[in-house]
């Protein structure tokens, strides 16, 4: 076997010419999907304030944010409904005129090319903040799987209605996915694929989130149906479940403390794999930036270039407008 000095791996690094030209992982906009956060009302254009640079954005001023996507050369979004009523049942969550609905048709006869996930869960509806219906009994209050399925399945129809491209189920309800394929195919909308939460943890790095769609438990955690961080194996097992059910794409969230889960799914399924840069790894990078602790280009780029390399297809961001812009000019 040859070694130094006949092998000098730094040939291949000695210009930047030579570097792209060996380049191993690509980063482009089309690998990005951009959340919006869609809230009732009028003129709002409201910025969290956990999350410097995304907005709360009322219908009539949407369309700003659109253009703002469109122009960077992101061409999917994910869309995040912030409704005025909440009850125990998520009502809203369904309701053909929600606001989720409405965005939906909004931004598909704005932007007919742009692609239009909905994210279908319950949490931002509910008053008491869980992703499903939640019963009393003598153990304490406790998530209804099967009859969550039934108002989640509702929900995925109501927006294939309204125009979804991708309807993108984040509950980590028990066979959610068999539910929602079913009762799409029986609406007529059998070529509406499902983006599956397939692995969602129980994550520290959803706080920013939680204020952004409003959507914090009022009681308890989410431990009984996202899954434990120390875990790497159970992900496998339900991957395995929502490709069996009929998933279109695997989901892994959060992203950047489970790279390796990517990489595991990315070896083990054919199907796309998609990470979600969450809320917190946003604004952790928003921060250190702010105190000018860290260059944020290089780092959103770095990170986001990982997570590609660990095998994810697409990456849902909050950076997805800067990084490519950043990326177009070079």
């Amino acid at each position: 076997m040859a070694h130094y000095p006949t092998v000098r791996n730094r040939r291949l690094r000695n210009s930047p010419g030579l570097r792209s030209l060996v380049r191993e992982t690509s980063l482009e906009a089309n690998d990005f999907m951009m959340p919006i956060f869609v809230t009732e009302g009028e003129g709002v254009q409201e910025e969290i304030s956990s999350m410097p640079g995304v907005f709360h954005w009322s219908l009539d001023r949407v369309e700003k944010e659109l253009a703002d996507i469109a122009n960077a050369g992101v061409r999917s979004v994910m869309v995040f409904g912030v409704p005025d009523h909440k009850d125990a049942l998520g009502t809203s969550a369904y309701d053909e005129d929600g606001i989720t609905q409405r965005a939906i048709r909004k931004m598909k006869s704005l932007y007919p090319e742009l692609i239009v996930a909905a994210d279908t869960c319950l949490c931002q509806y509910t008053d008491h903040g869980h992703c499903g219906v939640v019963h009393t009994t003598e153990c304490g209050a406790q998530i209804d799987n099967d009859e969550s399925l039934r108002l989640l399945a509702r929900t995925a129809v109501s927006q294939a209605r309204a125009g979804a491209d991708i309807i993108a189920p984040s509950n980590m309800m028990d066979g959610f996915v068999s539910a929602i394929r079913q009762a799409l195919d029986e609406a007529g909308y059998e070529n509406v694929p499902i983006m599956s939460y397939s692995v969602k943890y129980s994550s520290a790095f959803y706080g920013p989130f939680r204020e952004a769609a409003h959507s914090s438990p009022q009681f308890g955690d989410r431990k009984t149906y996202q899954m434990d961080p120390a875990n790497s194996r159970e992900a496998l097992r339900e991957a395995q479940s929502d490709v069996e059910e009929g998933a279109d794409f695997l989901m892994v969230k959060p992203a950047l403390a489970y790279l390796d889960i990517i990489r595991l799914l990315r070896d083990r399924f054919s199907l796309p794999i998609v990470a979600y840069n969450v809320s917190a790894e946003y604004s952790m990078v928003k921060a250190a930036a702010q105190q000018g602790w860290i260059d944020e280009k290089a780092i959103v780029l770095e990170t986001l270039t990982g997570m590609k390399r660990a095998g994810a297809d697409l990456i849902i961001t909050y950076h997805a407008k800067d990084a490519a812009r950043w990326l177009r000019e070079g």
